[in-house]
């Protein structure tokens, strides 16, 4: 896995997100590309497994019913998975400035875009699907690895009766409480970017209706001024029209 394109794909969508944004980065990069890459891929191990037999396969039939899927090889397709979202902004914003270049080439150098990646219009849709997407991902993952293995534990000893084991035997998973607490932490790590995608997705929303009410009271206050300017003759009163005669307002006219 090439671990720097995925920190040049993440720092680039990093200039556009706010401060929620910024801290999911740093939780992705700090405790979890970081501790997978250094920590957790020594911890897990087949060799480490072993069962109180010496038939022929047993012990290999037994690690792949209690691992099914390999923690490291399912955080690894979780870590791929949050990223791919933000593809979806890098992509619109490029998008944006080939339309701003090309719309400069016609008009002789106005903009399309003041800032094409300012999160407006549809740029700000895909930005709030992207968070979206990223949250249900960690979500689903997390789902996916308590339903794998039955919660998040590890025990010791696990019992097994797999052809082609003789009979039911005991398996030993070593360094059963490391794996544990590497667990609790990638599951808790992945819960604290699920709230940072909700807090960014809140936040987003809040400050999009608030610009709009903004915007509506701003609307309302330039009508009440074009209303307030129409200027009144202050010679003239209701008294002075009634007592106008036709041939004066033509005289006047």
């Amino acid at each position: 896995m090439n671990w720097s394109a995925l920190e040049a794909l993440l720092s680039g969508v990093n200039k556009y997100s706010t401060v929620f944004g910024r801290v999911w980065l740093s939780m992705v990069f700090i405790f979890r590309v970081m501790v997978f890459v250094v920590a957790a891929q020594q911890v897990w191990n087949n060799k480490d497994f072993a069962c109180n037999t010496a038939q022929p396969g047993c012990a290999s039939a037994c690690y792949d019913h209690i691992f099914p899927i390999s923690h490291i090889h399912l955080w690894a397709l979780q870590l791929i998975f949050i990223t791919c979202p933000s593809l979806m902004v890098v992509g619109h914003v490029k998008h944006r400035e080939r339309k701003n270049m090309q719309y400069t080439a016609l008009h002789k150098g106005a903009h399309l875009y003041v800032n094409p990646g300012k999160k407006r219009g549809g740029l700000w849709w895909t930005y709030l699907v992207s968070l979206i997407f990223k949250a249900g991902f960690d979500a689903g993952f997390l789902y996916l690895l308590y339903y794998i293995y039955d919660g998040y534990d590890l025990p010791l000893l696990s019992k097994c009766s797999l052809v082609p084991c003789p009979n039911t035997v005991d398996c030993y998973i070593s360094n059963s409480t490391e794996k544990k607490i590497f667990t609790l932490f990638m599951v808790v790590s992945s819960a604290v970017c699920i709230l940072l995608c909700i807090c960014e997705m809140v936040y987003l929303i809040y400050k999009r209706i608030h610009k709009l009410i903004r915007r509506k009271t701003e609307a309302e206050r330039q009508m009440f001024r074009s209303k307030k300017s129409i200027t009144v003759d202050p010679t003239a009163s209701i008294h002075n029209c009634i007592n106008y005669k036709p041939e004066e307002w033509l005289s006047k006219k």
